[in-house]
């Protein structure tokens, strides 16, 4: 199985798509934000890219949320 494909990185993708929908940014706000382009956002959320922690974390940035927040609560809630 492709590690793009793990439930694990299903479930970081989909908890950025909802953080990202919550505050309300659009695709091409989010982007505007990383200095990309925004296919590269719906790349990342259609899993046709996979995002390196360093990607992760300016992601995080660019929403405010810290990385310490979002993985206490993509991987510790209902696991």
């Amino acid at each position: 199985m492709s590690s793009i494909h793990d439930p694990r990185y299903k479930k970081l993708i989909q908890e950025l798509i909802s953080i990202r929908e919550s505050k309300k940014v659009t695709q091409v706000e989010l982007a505007t934000s990383l200095n990309k382009p925004q296919s590269y956002v719906a790349k990342v959320e259609n899993l046709d890219r996979r995002l390196d922690i360093l990607e992760l974390t300016d992601w995080l940035t660019a929403l405010d949320i810290s990385i310490i927040q979002f993985i206490e609560k993509t991987f510790t809630e209902g696991a």
